[in-house]
């Protein structure tokens, strides 16, 4: 009941307050998203249907955004970034008129546009560090309290992620989803400085990094893994970071216990006795690859690789790679569209970080965390074919909002203070031709 007159109040509450404050609307709607209440309260918030929660936020959200004047499109360094993204929707919706089945494209890009739209509303909004603060916690602490629940289930003796499809996931979505969660509230915790703040990303981080273990998703583990690996590069190695971070080692390696090592090796073993999941995988894999090879510039069409696979001879399903698949669905340039998305936003970051040695320390640790967080999501997807899932692309917006703001000081970079130089000190004034000089005298007091 408490679940359902939480749910109750945030929505009406916060669609009245995004007619004034949009931005507010925002973090509401990418709480939802990333909660899925009528999941997570299924006997309260589920049991009244359809609320259409997200949707009356979402109006109040977009009407508050439009007496705002849709914001401020001056995006800097994001602009190539969100460019991508509405690239990838354009070219989505340009195979609608191309694919054999309409209606599904129709829900493809009906899908897209509910995360477009958000991301379009907070990079034209997101202008100051403090904005983009909220909207990490915003992601740390909803995604945080979900392992939270899970967690809870699991030392109950139900582990909901494996036994159930949670808000249309299954357990190797949700643990991309940890991943991402997991790498980004690690840096959030290194980039607070009061000691509170810390010990509630750590906790959070602990959290979902355990829900990754119990999930028995290899292709989680593998992305946690990338992403740890990047952290490491990433983190700057001073005593106090580097021992966080060989304490989140140890954590992680006790809480992976022996059916979660043993469930991971299988992904190394000899073709000949690889297991039928994986072994479906590498056929769906194969088949994305010649569908690309014949159909290289528009794909199968968005939204029709199960298609797709069934007229191949294959079991009609998803290809377990959201890389191969969207390749597959909507040709090379729909697949450069979307890694572009990710992948300018993780190079821009890097270079924002090495290139401004004086951002300040909590942009720079949540500069490190998003990259992290997209290399773990990206090579968790590589084994999981998963298009809707909203955490990546609100943590792509954390990025392309590190970007717009601190876009001056990129570009400021190269700019040196104005002091005399050598040069010019040594460097003679103008004198003009008819000048007279008396005779010059040097320092024995001789003529010249």
């Amino acid at each position: 009941m408490r679940g359902l007159v939480y749910v109750y109040l945030m929505t009406y509450l916060g669609a009245v307050v995004s007619l004034f404050y949009p931005l507010v609307g925002l973090f509401i709607y990418i709480h939802y998203a990333i909660l899925k209440p009528e999941s997570l309260w299924y006997w309260s918030v589920g049991a009244q249907g359809p609320g259409r929660y997200s949707f009356i936020v979402g109006v109040g959200m977009l009407v508050g955004w439009a007496i705002r004047g849709f914001g401020d499109w001056r995006l800097g360094r994001s602009t190539a970034v969100a460019g991508c993204l509405v690239g990838f929707l354009a070219w989505g919706s340009v195979g609608y008129f191309f694919c054999w089945e309409p209606a599904l494209a129709k829900v493809f890009i009906i899908s897209l546009l509910k995360i477009v739209l958000p991301f379009l509303l907070g990079i034209s909004l997101l202008q100051t560090t403090n904005h983009v603060r909220w909207l990490a916690w915003v992601i740390v602490i909803t995604q945080g309290y979900l392992a939270l629940d899970f967690n809870r289930s699991y030392y109950q003796g139900i582990n909901r992620i494996v036994l159930e499809a949670y808000g249309g996931f299954d357990n190797n979505c949700i643990a991309a989803a940890m991943v991402v969660g997991t790498l980004l509230a690690f840096f959030l915790g290194i980039a607070e400085s009061r000691w509170e703040l810390k010990t509630l990303a750590f906790a959070a981080c602990g959290l979902m990094a355990h829900t990754i273990m119990f999930s028995f998703s290899r292709g989680g583990l593998l992305g946690l893994i990338a992403g740890g690996t990047a952290a490491f590069l990433l983190i700057p190695k001073t005593f106090k970071t580097t021992l966080i971070y060989g304490l989140a080692i140890i954590l992680a390696l006790r809480l992976a216990g022996p059916e979660v090592r043993q469930r991971f090796m299988t992904t190394f073993v000899d073709p000949e006795q690889r297991d039928r999941s994986t072994r479906s995988r590498v056929e769906q894999w194969k088949a994305c690859l010649q569908t690309i090879r014949d159909n290289p510039f528009m794909g199968v069409g968005v939204n029709h690789w199960p298609l797709q696979s069934q007229r191949l001879g294959l079991p009609k399903m998803h290809a377990h790679s959201l890389w191969l698949e969207t390749g597959a669905e909507t040709g090379i340039p729909g697949l450069l569209l979307l890694s572009g998305f990710y992948g300018l936003t993780i190079f821009r970051l890097w270079t924002l970080i090495r290139q401004c040695p004086h951002l300040d320390l909590w942009s720079q640790n949540m500069a490190r965390g998003v990259v992290a967080a997209l290399i773990g999501f990206a090579v968790s997807v590589s084994f999981i074919s998963v298009m809707w899932l909203e955490i990546p692309y609100y943590t792509a917006l954390l990025g392309a909002a590190l970007l717009r703001v601190h876009t001056p000081t990129w570009m400021s970079r190269h700019e040196v203070s104005v002091e005399p130089t050598l040069e010019a000190v040594a460097a003679p004034p103008d004198i003009p031709a008819d000048a007279s000089f008396p005779p010059f005298r040097n320092h024995s007091g001789y003529g010249s």
